[in-house]
């Protein structure tokens, strides 16, 4: 029966009625004092008059700006979140994920089973003592074979003496750990006794075994190294057609067998726009990406933006494209100059990123439409998750550094190499750097550094208490050190543009000859500002922690005769330590590749150790690491070797 009651609240549900909102606040009949209204914000603060249109247009467009960077925030948090769950945590997340897929894998690494159509339930029953999620943390980390991961330690001695180990619980990788199945060990700890069908373990018993299993070379249980083999250069001819499909299928086919878990292919600037300017040409790329899916292998690209090949110019295997050294000729400041004028065309130089002299185009722009081609041309791919990283050539054989050491211009091992700073497009930077210190006569490059193939102590410039630490030193070296940090910076902020969810890489240096000396010479004239009183190399990993990129180290396998290094004075592994901490202390990723040298079992140990140091307290090691040689089919590579250095990388092989 309808009341009068039910008569009113149908008035006050009205649309159109002022009162609806209270009346829904109050349900009781009883009448309630209205609180104070609001004071209008927002559009609404401004009088309904003519005359305040345009500032509502103008506060409406305030607001749309402000909504795209709250927007571009957090995609840019969300796509840190996905990278850190796929690199740390081995989750197998599509391109695109979006937060059901992340809901998926965290209950499925917890032991959930979720279905397709979402529905989410347990395997088996939890106990009702496993309530503590600090409890089922350790637990987690002790299935399989991870029990002897090194890693295991620090959770265990935070832990009181007893852990409790529910088999439903345990997820089949953790800490980067890839577990193949268990040994004889695990299972002894799976048969312990039993109270109320829960394994307990001693932590004192863990602590022993792990300490008995683990000697000089035996890698089993160490952090899951994830390796990838690059394919040789010439797979593709300049007319970016594939030269031998069925080479590369047997290529493959070798590192299929090997465990290896993808492939590293260049793609070369040279070929993709030889001819015409930003006229893209990807077909070769396409054919030959379509046969690594067939092997359902990982892929990372390179993003080459030099010369590849020849100790000269005219012997190169792969050039920047014609149209790049059609320019040069007629304005040959485009390229790195030294001191004596000579032009080095393995890349361009940095004066030009943001010069409009290649056909209106600045030199990063350059790059970004290349990049941005790349990335819409294989979208697809991108999409299923086959492309999981894209490396940016940042300078020489793509790395960051100045051509100051290239052989083309005489340079022979170990000499101190030359600053590569004189076009003019450098020459002005400088000059403008020099007057805004106040001294332009500063403006000019050392005249007492030597030439290429100078020792440091023959130099006035790099000798010990030389002009390199000097005022004029001091600002020279930082202002060229400076230019190296903005190019990466530059070219690195259209780089994430570009590929806004993808992992990107940076392939950094190991200068190591001279690295006992106190000018570190030939670190300086590569753009490192890393003398023995300071470090060069933290404003460097400042900027790639800006971008989020993974950094590549390059590493040395081969040991150096006692008569080499005494020569050189060189140190690997200082500076390898001085790298890698300095980029681990910062938050980076860190990753390796090897020297382009055949390595014997004592090499390849040496690799592994610098991958996964034993004596690092947080446990650290590299994301991934690149293995390069010219072919496993034509090179003299012996293959039970290189298998021996994946297992280990992959934390499966003894040595015994």
């Amino acid at each position: 029966m309808k009341t009068s009651n039910d008569d009113a609240s149908t008035q006050d549900l009205d649309p159109q009625s002022d009162h609806s909102s209270d009346y829904l606040a109050q349900p009781n009949s009883h009448p309630q004092p209205h609180p104070q209204p609001r004071r209008p914000r927002g559009f609404a603060a401004a009088p309904p008059t003519t005359n305040s249109a345009p500032k509502g247009k103008k506060e409406r467009e305030k607001e749309k700006e402000r909504t795209k960077l709250r927007e571009r925030h957090r995609r840019a948090i969300t796509s840190r979140m996905l990278a850190g769950l796929r690199q740390y945590g081995n989750f197998p997340l599509p391109a695109r994920a979006d937060m059901n897929d992340v809901l998926a894998a965290l209950a499925r690494e917890a032991g959930w089973v979720v279905d397709a159509d979402g529905t989410t339930y347990r395997q088996c029953p939890p106990p009702s003592h496993m309530g503590s999620f600090a409890t089922r943390s350790v637990e987690s980390q002790l299935s399989g074979g991870s029990l002897r991961n090194p890693s295991v330690k620090e959770t265990i001695e935070n832990q009181t003496s007893v852990l409790r180990i529910d088999e439903c619980l345990s997820p089949a990788s953790i800490d980067s750990v890839v577990i193949a199945g268990r040994d004889s060990k695990s299972e002894k700890y799976t048969n312990a006794s039993p109270i109320n069908t829960v394994d307990c373990l001693e932590a004192d018993q863990l602590m022993q075994d792990i300490h008995s299993g683990v000697h000089e070379n035996d890698f089993t249980g160490t952090p899951y190294v994830p390796v990838y083999v690059k394919l040789p250069a010439g797979s593709i001819n300049k007319f970016c057609q594939l030269i031998d499909p069925e080479g590369i299928r047997q290529e493959l086919i070798h590192i299929k067998s090997l465990n290896v878990d993808g492939v590293v292919v260049d793609c070369w600037w040279g070929i993709v726009e030889g001819w015409s300017a930003q006229k893209y040409v990807w077909s070769g790329y396409r054919e030959l990406f379509n046969i690594i899916r067939e092997f359902k292998l990982k892929l990372q690209v390179v993003m080459a933006f030099h010369e590849c090949g020849g100790s000269d110019s005219s012997d190169a295997l792969i050039s920047l494209p014609q149209w790049v050294l059609d320019i040069g000729k007629d304005n040959q400041d485009i390229f790195f100059t030294d001191r004596e004028g000579r032009r080095n065309t393995e890349c361009l130089s940095w004066g030009i990123d943001k010069e409009r002299v290649l056909k209106g185009r600045t030199g990063i722009e350059v790059y970004f439409d290349m990049m941005r081609s790349f990335r819409t041309e294989f979208d697809d791919l991108f999409a299923e998750g086959l492309i999981s990283a894209v490396e940016v050539g940042l300078g020489a054989c793509g790395e960051l550094k100045y051509p100051s050491f290239s052989e083309r211009m005489g340079w022979r091992y170990p000499g101190i190499g030359e600053f590569q700073c004189y076009d003019k497009y450098l020459q002005n930077s400088l000059r403008r750097a020099a007057k805004l210190r106040g001294h332009s006569f500063w403006a000019r490059g050392p005249d007492n550094a030597g030439h290429y193939n100078s020792m440091p102590h023959e130099t006035g410039f790099f000798c010990e208490r030389g002009d390199y630490d000097n005022y004029y030193g001091r600002f020279f070296l930082h202002w060229y050190s400076q230019t190296l940090i903005d190019h990466a910076d530059n070219v690195l902020s259209l780089a994430t543009l570009a590929f806004e969810e993808t992992k990107i890489i940076v392939k950094v240096p190991a200068i190591y000859w001279w690295y006992k000396t106190p000018s570190h010479a030939a670190e300086l004239t590569a753009g490192y500002h890393n003398p023995t009183n300071q470090d060069g190399y933290s404003p460097v990993f400042e900027v790639l922690r800006k971008h989020g990129v993974t950094l590549k180290f390059v590493c040395l396998g081969f040991h150096l005769s006692s008569q080499e290094a005494n020569e050189s004075l060189i140190d690997p592994e200082g500076l390898s330590w001085q790298v890698l901490n300095s980029a681990w202390d910062r938050g980076l990723m860190a990753a390796g590749e090897n020297a382009l040298l055949c390595y014997d079992r004592e090499g390849y140990k040496r690799l592994v150790e610098m991958a996964k140091p034993r004596n690092d307290p947080d446990r650290r090691h590299f994301s991934f690491f690149v293995y390069q040689q010219p072919s496993l089919l034509q090179a003299n590579v012996c293959l039970s070797e290189l298998d021996f250095f994946i297992k280990c990388m992959h934390g499966e092989m003894t040595d015994l």
